[in-house]
């Protein structure tokens, strides 16, 4: 449960914070449903992130999006739905792999890129004539969805360029003054953003990775490509059909670096590396390793580095990434170097995000 402080400084009162975290009464939503409907701004919970939605259909509120996160306007959104008959006002000529995709994966952590109709304004899209359409698999967006009977438009809770916000706590004070009212679900259950795909010419292209894994994918529909921007850059010029493909994302203020090689010896390596010549340098570093690598390294460098703990399993990396991501900056480190994963199964995305984190300043 969010503790909410009470400084003179908040422009959002405690009445503007509905906790939903150990309570099942969503009827208690239609406040929240309201504020959606005429063009209000929301925070609410999803299974993978928190969110940021106002009525995707009315031009005006979605702006209001762009505005309160600093986010570019050429930077797609995500249209939530909650039941097939909510898609059928938003997108038209879906196919039928496009149909067994969404049959296979919804309601869950996965978005599909589809032929727009003319209800949904362009500045959802980014000026494209493909809307990003999602069903989430928790209760409470679900249901915010049912009561405002509209599609939410809804990235990612943060201010852009900053990690992605998976408690309240996180993104309180990032969003509290721009926002009309927030939900808390507690802690967001798998912590990555959606994967995003789109259907080319009958095989889905990954455009960004998430939990639904590119395996998974292959085993319903037979063939699956990996779109080269997900762990790689992307010309800024280019037009992403994505939403989170183009800008700098999940960034502490603090500059980072990733470490990883299939040869974990070399990674420990140039981890040790790295930080000791930062110390040499007379900076401050901190070290973001696996759970399985803190004793390694806190035996050789003996309590003269802080370390931020990723976690012991991938699922638990997931879930916690973006709360680690954020910690970094409360040790004000002129360093943080971080321990990469395999790029197999949910450690694509995982990969992706730390990436996106370091500005690509990878080691091996």
């Amino acid at each position: 449960m969010l503790k909410k402080k009470k400084t003179k400084k908040n422009l959002i009162s405690d009445e503007k914070i509905l906790d939903l975290s150990n309570d099942q009464d969503y009827s208690k939503l239609q406040k929240a449903s309201d504020i959606i409907k005429n063009g209000g701004l929301v925070i609410f919970p999803t299974e993978t992130v928190y969110g940021l939605g106002t009525n995707g259909l009315d031009e005006d509120a979605v702006k209001k999006i762009y505005i309160a996160k600093g986010r570019k306007p050429d930077n797609p959104l995500i249209l939530h739905i909650c039941d097939i008959e909510m898609l059928g006002k938003i997108a038209k000529n879906i196919s039928d792999i496009e149909f067994k995709l969404m049959n296979s994966f919804w309601p869950g952590p996965f978005t599909i890129i589809l032929e727009k109709t003319d209800i949904v304004p362009y500045t959802v899209t980014g000026g494209l004539d493909t809307v990003a359409v999602r069903m989430p698999n928790n209760e409470i967006a679900r249901n915010l969805i049912k009561y405002s009977d509209v599609p939410i438009a809804a990235p990612s809770a943060n201010i852009s360029g900053k990690p992605s916000g998976t408690s309240l706590s996180d993104i309180y004070k990032e969003l509290s003054y721009n926002v009309d009212y927030m939900i808390d679900g507690g802690s967001s259950q798998i912590g990555l953003e959606s994967t995003v795909v789109r259907v080319i010419n009958n095989i889905p292209h990954i455009l960004r990775p998430g939990k639904v894994t590119p395996e998974e994918i292959k085993e319903v529909v037979g063939d699956v490509i990996i779109d080269s921007s997900i762990l790689g850059k992307i010309d800024k010029n280019k037009k992403v059909l994505s939403p989170g493909m183009k800008y700098k994302h999940y960034a502490p203020n603090s500059e980072c670096v990733l470490v990883y090689n299939n040869d974990i010896s070399k990674t420990r390596s140039k981890i040790i590396e790295l930080t000791e010549q930062c110390l040499k340098d007379s900076k401050k570093p901190v070290v973001l390793c696996l759970d399985s690598d803190l004793n390694y390294f806190k035996n050789h460098f003996r309590g003269t580095v802080n370390f931020i703990c990723l976690g012991d399993s991938l699922e638990s990396i997931s879930q916690n990434l973006f709360s680690n991501l954020r910690k970094i900056d409360a040790f004000n480190p002129d360093l943080a170097v971080i321990q990469g994963i395999s790029s197999e199964g949910i450690g694509l995305a995982i990969m992706n995000r730390l990436l996106r984190a370091c500005q690509y300043h990878i080691y091996s």
